[in-house]
């Protein structure tokens, strides 16, 4: 697995066989600058019309232009439209790193900000961007795509499959109570500037730990402790840090609060971050932010769905967990991915994957060492009379990946067909749940 440069793939060009078949239709596929002021401002007020956001104004713009410069932008456009200058869909993508069991990390396609006009649609105009971008993806090197989706239904058809799933979290704080630890060190409140220093600091030493988290970029630190040149609400965004007894910070939290005017005594905390690099770090600012004075309610979201929390309040039945996917994943390249991440038990499996894109199908033989490493090979065809036998698709593949789901699940579901669904989920398992705790 090879490094692939973000500056390579920021310039490369829209793939053809995508160009070629929406120029049938009319329709322009194209790269778009960040240099190009008016070409930017038109692709994002396009972005932010196919999310129902409001029209951007010029100070949002610049500082949008400013911090996502890292991006690749492609869009389609209309000639024929009244607005031709004004894309009739967007895409945005980087390569970031997605953490994957044993500590690792692999480069990855990261997309967002996929829309299509609804002047717009069943013309083909979707599918031709995201098979587009995934085949240039591959081309580059890149073993896997990944993104988080507005509407679940849309990607399956590429053969991306919910691969980490987020828990949302709401505690009623009085009925709660506290049994979990005392942490030896101290939590005190710091300003936003000082909590932007410090997030990604933190993020950076905790991230390879949970599958499913990425690296971040700066734009999200900037929206998250309210500090981007055109955020309005950063007054409402209040943080603290947990400090060990020798001083280092070993977590943060981010957190705003809605008063109720009708009982003081009922405000409404919500969590938008917590970072925790020590089990005392994570036990401080929880107990922190569940004995708030005059705090009722406390909502978080984009959790695990396996914290820690639950069992260390006194009644979890204080606390109501909504679960749902999040963190979806493509695999492109599967020699590149399965040998990347760490297996639970040693196996050997002839794995025969299918993909309708014709990107990463083919027969593979994943050959699982006492230590947790593979090595995966491609398998001839014929019978494998000392490897378990597993037809799978890529969808399903890129959903048990980070082992978030048992194979055996799938199996009952007959979607995985093998005559060893045991043995393959005691490989892919893995102790910690993936995760993902932000939107992207």
């Amino acid at each position: 697995m090879g490094t692939v440069n973000n500056t390579v793939w920021h310039d490369a060009p829209v793939d053809q066989r995508s160009r070629a078949a929406l120029a049938v239709r009319d329709l322009q596929y194209r790269t778009v600058s960040h240099a190009g002021s008016a070409d930017y401002a038109a692709w994002l007020q396009a972005a932010a019309r196919g999310f129902q956001n409001d029209e951007r104004t010029d100070e949002q713009i610049a500082a949008n232009r400013a911090l996502t410069a890292y991006r690749r932008l492609t869009g389609v456009y209309d000639g024929a439209g009244p607005m031709p200058e004004m894309p009739v869909a967007t895409l945005s993508s980087w390569i970031g790193e997605l953490s994957v069991p044993g500590g690792r990390g692999i480069p990855s396609c990261a997309i967002s900000s996929v829309t299509v006009a609804p002047t717009h649609r069943r013309r083909g105009i979707a599918r031709a961007m995201l098979e587009g971008e995934l085949r240039g993806a591959a081309a580059a090197g890149l073993p896997m795509a990944m993104l988080t989706v507005s509407e679940s239904t849309l990607y399956g058809r590429y053969g991306f499959a919910p691969a980490g799933a987020s828990a949302a979290w709401t505690i009623e704080t009085k009925r709660a109570g506290w049994r979990g630890p005392q942490a030896p060190g101290r939590v005190d409140f710091i300003s936003r500037q000082r909590l932007r220093e410090l997030l990604p600091v933190v993020h950076d030493r905790v991230r390879l730990e949970a599958p499913g988290e990425i690296d971040v970029p700066g734009e999200f630190w900037e929206r998250f402790a309210g500090t981007r040149p055109d955020e309005k609400d950063g007054g409402k965004v209040r943080a603290v840090q947990y400090a060990d007894p020798a001083g280092e910070v070993r977590g943060l939290a981010v957190y705003t609060v809605a008063g109720n005017d009708e009982d003081f005594t009922k405000a409404r905390v919500h969590v938008s971050y917590l970072l925790t690099e020590t089990d005392d770090a994570y036990a401080a600012l929880w107990r922190f932010l569940l004995e708030l004075d005059l705090v009722s309610t406390v909502t978080a979201h984009e959790l695990s769905v396996d914290e820690p929390l639950l069992w260390m309040i006194e009644d979890q039945r204080a606390a109501k967990v909504t679960v749902r996917d999040h963190q979806y994943l493509r695999i492109l390249d599967v020699p590149a991915a399965l040998q990347a991440r760490t297996y639970a038990a040693p196996g050997r499996f002839s794995l025969e994957v299918t993909d309708p894109l014709e990107i990463a199908g083919g027969r593979y033989l994943l050959d699982i060492g006492s230590d947790g490493r593979a090595t995966v090979s491609a398998h001839p065809a014929g019978p494998s009379t000392d490897a378990v036998v597993v037809s799978i698709g890529i969808r399903e593949l890129s959903a048990l990946y980070l082992g978030g789901v048992s194979p055996v699940t799938l199996a009952r579901a007959g979607l995985v067909q093998t005559g060893d669904a045991v043995a393959f989920a005691r490989s892919l398992s893995w102790q910690v749940a993936p995760r993902l705790s932000l939107w992207y």
